[in-house]
C-alpha cells in the first residue's frame, strides 16, 4: 500500500468502520506538493461531516419548507467556513508552537503538520484560509439577495469571527478554555439554528436550538477527545483546554458526560416530537462510546492508541447524525 493511500484510509477509515487499525503513515512518500493527499490533508475534508451533517439535518428539520437553491448556498457556505477555519487553526498553532511540540501527523489530532514538514508555509495556509473564507461570503451575499434578507450577513459574520477566533489572535478561545464552548455553538445551534433559519425565515428558535444540542455535544465530544492527546504539547504552548483543567487521567469522565449529554438531548428531542421515534436508534451507537472511553482511561499518553478513540467519536457523530437525517426523511 502507497503511502499516499495509507493516509487517506487513515482519515476517512472511520466512515467505514468504527474499528479500523491506526496504520503508520509516511506522508511525504513519493507525492508532489499539490497533490489530492496533501490538500486533503491541509484542509481535513472528512472532519467537514460536523459541519455538512448538522446544516442538513437542520434544512430537512423545516418540515415542509425546502429551497433547494438555497439550500445548496448555505451548504456551501457552512462547509468553507469550517474550512477556513481548520487552515487558520493549522496557521495560528504554527505560530504559537503548539504544534511544533510533537511533528508528528496522527491524522486527527496535532493538526495536519504539512507546515511542519516544510510542505506547505504558514502563508499557504493564512491566504487558503482567506480564500475560502470569501467563498463562504460570497456564498452568503448571493443567498441574502435571493432571500432577500440582509439579517443573514451579520448572523454569518459572526459565526466566521467566532470560527477564526477559536485559534486565531487575538481572542484565542481554544488556549483559555472556551474552545469547547464555541465548537458547541458553531457545530450544533450555528449549523442547525442557520439552516432552519434558511428554509423558514424563523429565529432565534426554540425548537431549532433543542434540534442543534445532540450535534453540538456530539462534536464538542469530538474536539475533547482529540485535545487529549495533545494535553501535555499545548500546556507546553500554553494552550489550555477543558482537558488541562481536569487533568489527563481523569479527561475520559468529561468525555463520558458530553457523550451523556448528547443521547439525552435525542432523548428530550423524542419526546417532545421534534424527532421520530427511530431518532433512538442512535442508542446503538453507545457501545462505541463506552470504548472510545476505556481506551482514553487506559491509554493516557499513548497517542497512537488514543487515535482510535478520536476514530470511534468522529464515528459516533457522523452515524448519529445519519440517524437523525434519515428518521425525518423517510418518516
Amino acid at each position: 500500500m502507497t503511502g499516499s493511500r495509507r493516509l487517506f484510509l487513515n482519515q476517512c477509515g472511520f466512515l467505514f468502520s468504527p474499528a479500523y487499525n491506526y496504520v503508520t503513515i509516511h506522508p511525504m512518500a513519493k507525492q508532489t506538493k499539490y497533490s489530492v493527499v496533501n490538500i486533503v490533508r491541509a484542509l481535513r475534508l472528512p472532519f467537514t461531516l460536523a459541519s455538512a451533517l448538522p446544516f442538513i439535518f437542520g434544512s430537512i428539520a423545516a418540515n415542509g419548507h425546502f429551497d433547494v437553491i438555497a439550500f445548496l448556498l448555505g451548504l456551501i457556505a457552512a462547509v468553507t467556513a469550517h474550512l477556513s477555519a481548520n487552515v487558520i487553526n493549522d496557521y495560528a498553532d504554527s505560530k504559537t508552537v503548539a504544534d511544533w511540540q510533537d511533528r508528528k501527523f496522527y491524522g486527527f489530532f496535532g493538526g495536519s503538520k504539512l507546515i511542519q514538514e516544510g510542505i506547505f508555509s504558514d502563508k499557504f495556509y493564512l491566504s487558503l484560509g482567506i480564500m475560502l473564507a470569501s467563498v463562504s461570503a460570497f456564498s452568503v451575499i448571493t443567498l441574502a439577495i435571493i432571500l432577500k434578507n440582509v439579517l443573514i450577513l451579520p448572523l454569518f459574520l459572526t459565526v466566521l469571527i467566532l470560527a477564526w477566533s477559536y485559534s486565531a489572535k487575538p481572542m484565542q478561545f481554544s488556549y483559555h478554555r472556551f474552545g469547547e464552548i464555541i465548537i458547541f455553538i458553531l457545530f450544533g445551534p450555528a449549523c442547525v439554528m442557520g439552516a432552519y433559519y434558511i428554509q423558514t425565515n424563523i429565529f432565534p428558535d426554540l425548537k431549532s436550538f433543542i434540534l442543534s444540542l445532540p450535534f453540538g455535544f456530539f462534536t464538542t465530544a469530538i474536539l475533547y477527545s482529540n485535545e487529549i492527546p495533545d494535553s501535555e504539547d499545548d500546556i507546553n504552548a500554553n494552550k489550555f483546554t477543558w482537558v488541562s483543567g481536569v487533568g489527563e487521567k481523569r479527561a475520559y469522565i468529561l468525555y463520558c458526560a458530553l457523550q451523556i449529554l448528547a443521547f439525552l438531548s435525542i432523548l428530550l428531542n423524542v419526546f417532545l416530537g421534534y424527532i421520530n421515534f427511530t431518532g433512538l436508534f442512535s442508542f446503538a451507537l453507545i457501545p462505541l462510546v463506552v470504548k472510545a472511553a476505556m481506551i482514553l482511561k487506559t491509554c493516557v499518553g499513548n497517542k497512537e492508541k488514543l487515535v482510535e478513540s478520536s476514530k470511534l467519536t468522529m464515528s459516533v457523530q457522523a452515524f448519529a447524525g445519519l440517524i437523525l437525517i434519515t428518521s425525518f426523511i423517510l418518516f
